[in-house]
């Protein structure tokens, strides 16, 4: 009797049976040569693998192969609506959300440490509450959509995420109870990027709940003046400022808004003491072209796939998607 596993990805053809071997037999391989061929497989092709004995179950759960747990390939099904919370996500759609979920965290047991979704992806609070509680060591978030997530519900998450230290996030309208959260429970915290608008009152939320942080992205947002400045006149730990492609808005007293097209000379002089900073509003530069047509708010689904984790950062740069959770796995487990 023989079970076969075969990784569509690579080609490896895993067989495990009765029959004599001229060295060790697949159940008696090392560990460490078992996480080298699993690091191969994709999630659906790990969960069979993962029952076959407790060496493979062992070798399957290896942090080398969970360290990060990338889903930029895993969207909703949704339609965008006028009432709160402005969209509707097929209940299908969230099914599979919860199935995916749980194999995942079943077979990581609690070794996933970077864990990204993507801007389409409306998570509730059930599923948030799901992994925060399944993976306790998380230093690392790429958040998806907050349309369906409470305040209760993402607070939560943050209390368990207590060795969270960087945390990519898109724009939310009321951004002083998060940074409270993270400033209160997150001891390691020094590295935040922003997606969409950056005002006044997120600086000022940074301000007074992240004093120490050390790297903040506003790659492609909205970013107001009077918050660019606070954060350079204030920030005393910040060592690097990417405000790359940003719309750089001065607002009158009269809420009229103004595009800043060069940097002066004070805000220049401040950066220079950073050890990074990171700007760019060329004309011909097409990140910064696609931040004019699209007023300020990028409209990340007209462009290409991988265009939305990108960041001139090199720690906050997505790279390429992950083996985890590659465009095979998200052929088997879409829905129809």
């Amino acid at each position: 009797m023989y079970l076969t596993i075969f990784c569509s990805t690579t080609g490896f053809l895993l067989r495990m049976g009765e029959n004599k071997w001229m060295g060790k037999r697949w159940e008696d391989m090392d560990t460490d040569v078992l996480v080298k061929i699993f690091k191969e497989l994709n999630l659906v092709e790990l969960s069979p693998v993962s029952q076959v004995c407790r060496l493979w179950r062992s070798a399957c759960s290896d942090p080398l192969i969970w360290g990060t747990l990338d889903f930029g390939l895993l969207k909703s099904n949704f339609i965008q609506t006028r009432a709160s919370p402005y969209i509707w996500v097929d209940d299908r759609s969230d099914k599979r959300l919860a199935r995916i979920l749980r194999v995942a965290m079943a077979i990581s047991c609690g070794n996933v440490n970077c864990m990204i979704f993507h801007y389409n992806l409306y998570m509730r609070d059930e599923h948030l509450h799901f992994i925060s509680k399944r993976s306790p060591h998380l230093k690392r978030l790429v958040m998806p959509a907050w349309n369906r997530i409470t305040r209760v519900g993402i607070c939560q998450a943050i209390q368990r995420w207590q060795e969270l230290e960087s945390l990519t996030m898109p724009t939310i309208g009321h951004p002083l109870y998060i940074m409270e959260e993270i400033g209160r429970s997150c001891k390691n915290f020094t590295e935040l990027k922003v997606m969409g608008s950056f005002d006044h009152q997120f600086a000022f939320a940074i301000l007074q709940f992240l004093p120490k942080l050390k790297v903040l992205s506003l790659r492609c947002s909205k970013v107001t003046m009077d918050a660019l400045q606070s954060l350079l006149h204030s920030m005393e730990y910040l060592e690097v400022l990417n405000i790359s492609h940003s719309l750089l808005l001065v607002i009158a007293a009269n809420g009229r808004k103004q595009v800043v097209h060069e940097l002066d000379g004070q805000i220049l002089e401040r950066a220079s003491r950073l050890r990074e900073f990171h700007y760019c509003q060329s004309r011909t530069c097409i990140a910064c072209q696609r931040m004019v047509v699209d007023e300020g708010i990028m409209r990340w689904y007209r462009y290409e796939d991988w265009f939305w984790r990108r960041d001139e950062v090199r720690s906050l740069d997505l790279q390429d998607y992950g083996k985890l959770f590659d465009a095979g796995c998200e052929r088997l487990t879409s829905v129809e």
